[in-house]
């Protein structure tokens, strides 16, 4: 399998995902920490992805996706952004509420 095929199999496996450096637990960048805190804070089910630990997904990310930066979170597949815009969501209530909408979703 591909890198391309590994990243569309996780997309599809997980109804939400933020590619980040480290991990929720141990983030390795500001950016990254402060996506899993306002993902946290709007009480998202999220699943990570560290990109530290696999160098072809981090390689071939910001092509996939045309988004050169991390982290990116993607809801149902489709990305949504990086940091700024992972927390301006949040401040707006639309991320607890984007969550929520994919919580619903069986999979």
């Amino acid at each position: 399998m591909d890198v391309n095929e590994r990243i569309k199999a996780v997309l599809a496996e997980h109804p939400m995902v933020l590619f980040m450096k480290g991990t929720p637990q141990f983030p390795m960048c500001g950016f990254s920490s402060r996506a899993v805190q306002a993902l946290q804070g709007a009480g998202a089910a999220f699943h990570a992805v560290n990109v530290l630990a696999d160098p072809e997904v981090r390689a071939a990310l910001p092509h996939y996706a045309n988004w050169p930066t991390f982290p990116q979170l993607y809801i149902q597949g489709e990305l949504i952004g990086g940091c700024d815009i992972i927390e301006d969501l949040h401040v707006a209530g639309e991320l607890e509420r984007m969550a929520q909408d994919v919580a619903g979703v069986v999979h």
